[in-house]
């Protein structure tokens, strides 16, 4: 798993369980929201700066969001329902 997948996981999981779309925790950080659906994909790396911005919206520290998910922790593939 590389680390653009471990930010895909946590983030969403984290943002899911904050009851937050994807729009509002977009409007929190001041990021665009197809961005957030974007590294939620997989689809982009994100800067540091990004990756504070986001752990800020969320209540976390930054480095939450790029710590290793348990084993057996796997992102569903794209195209796959949620």
């Amino acid at each position: 798993m590389d680390i653009r997948e471990i930010l895909a996981i946590n983030l969403r999981k984290l943002r899911q369980a904050r009851g937050l779309s994807q729009e509002e925790l977009a409007h929190r950080a001041e990021i665009d929201r197809t961005y957030i659906s974007a590294l939620e994909r997989s689809v982009y790396a994100a800067g540091i700066d990004v990756v504070d911005r986001l752990a800020r919206s969320l209540g976390v520290e930054a480095a939450d969001l790029l710590t290793r998910p348990p084993t057996g922790t796997k992102r569903k593939a794209r195209g796959q329902a949620e």
